[in-house]
């Protein structure tokens, strides 16, 4: 096999409006047994997660936070990859008044509330960085995002970056799937993730990646040439 591991955004990619439907769980069922792994990357945290979705046991692993934390569903087990948000910016959030929710590691608000978060970072001088996601705005440590939080899901198991095959819709993905070998906008994404992808699919959100994975399955995406997939290509352009 070529493609050893698929990693796939939650919100807008396998799921609309939050739910994923009995057709793209049912092609999320069939990875595992072709003897690939199978990864979630997300935005969400995990109680957040949990709400709206109960199959995180079809995964290996979860990223959680924006590549914040690290979960593993047969175990429980959950682990934070970076430091927690400094409580010195929460506190200027509070006296600010800006509404927001906080995890492990990440801090999530709302546009338009990303200049008075930039300004707080600013203020108070922390090493913060700001992601957005359609509409959303998460504050996170420098240098944490899907494409690390990836990057240790797949050191633990085991896998490189050139066998997995990534799904994404949003500003956020950019990030994780530049790390994959394949990458993959379903039909509903952002246009600038459309251009730096090297698949799009034809139906929208969940059914988009099942419409892959059945491809996947079938032949390991025969029909596409590593050699012309954008990342291979990039990667080339560094060797030389």
């Amino acid at each position: 096999m070529r493609f050893l591991l698929v990693a796939t955004d939650y919100d807008g990619t396998i799921a609309s409006q939050g739910r994923v439907d009995a057709s793209t769980l049912a092609a999320l069922e069939r990875v595992r047994p072709s003897g690939r792994k199978l990864v979630l990357v997300t935005g969400r945290r995990l109680p957040d997660l949990n709400c709206v979705f109960n199959r995180l046991d079809l995964f290996d692993l979860v990223v959680a936070e924006n590549g914040a934390l690290l979960y593993r569903p047969d175990s429980g087990e959950e682990e934070l990859l970076c430091e927690p948000p400094p409580e010195t910016f929460l506190a200027r959030l509070r006296e600010l008044e800006v509404p927001f929710s906080v995890g492990q590691g990440i801090v999530a608000t709302w546009e338009p509330n990303q200049d008075v978060v930039l300004k707080a970072i600013h203020d108070l001088g922390v090493e913060l960085h700001v992601i957005f996601n359609k509409g959303a705005v998460m504050v996170l440590p420098s240098g944490v995002n899907k494409g690390t939080g990836l990057k240790a899901a797949l050191e633990e198991l085991g896998v490189s970056s050139h066998d997995v095959v990534g799904f994404g819709d949003a500003e956020n993905d950019h990030a994780f799937l530049a790390t994959c070998g394949g990458a993959v906008a379903v039909a509903n994404a952002l246009p600038a993730l459309k251009d730096r992808a090297d698949i799009v699919t034809r139906a929208a959100h969940g059914a988009g990646v099942a419409e892959v994975l059945q491809e996947l399955l079938k032949d390991d995406l025969a029909r596409f040439n590593p050699d012309t997939f954008r990342q291979a290509i990039l990667e080339s352009r560094k060797r030389k």
